[in-house]
């Protein structure tokens, strides 16, 4: 899978989170302050990652932030991006279900190594839900998004 991963700053989880991706064998793209010379601006760099999901580039991204709030934030600014800020294995698992979260939001400052472990565990173990309730939610969500971008 191609993931780009943004980060505002350069800490150990984030530099975490690429080694492990990579150590599961997926395609790693880096924004931010992961990447020498990008803007590592939260909001900058997190709507980068989030536009190559948008784009194709990417099939899903992970964007963190001290407290993966303004990433989470940013990413969703995106048209067709659903990025949700997960703290833990469950919050994450439900992301993927019920949310089709496509964007994985964490934060730096209380993300531990098991617990990242853990959390993306859960992200790469659930797919979408069949639910005909979930997918009219998410279904809704796309509306949004073309709303949006005619407007």
């Amino acid at each position: 899978m191609r993931i780009s991963v943004s980060s505002d700053m350069d800490e150990p989880v984030a530099r975490l989170v690429v080694a492990e991706l990579r150590r599961r064998g997926h395609e790693v793209r880096v924004h931010g302050a992961l990447a020498p010379g990008a803007d590592p601006q939260w909001a900058v760099c997190s709507e980068a990652a989030a536009r190559d999901v948008a784009t194709g580039t990417a099939d899903q991204a992970v964007v963190c932030c001290w407290t993966g709030t303004g990433a989470s934030i940013a990413a969703n600014k995106v048209p067709g991006v659903r990025a949700a800020l997960c703290t833990d294995a469950g919050t994450a698992e439900g992301a993927r279900r019920w949310n089709d979260a496509n964007a994985l939001a964490l934060g730096l400052r209380l993300t531990s190594e098991p617990v990242l472990k853990e959390i993306l565990d859960a992200w790469f173990a659930t797919g979408p839900s069949e639910d005909a309730e979930d997918r009219g939610n998410v279904a809704h969500l796309e509306r949004l998004d073309a709303a949006r971008a005619d407007s």
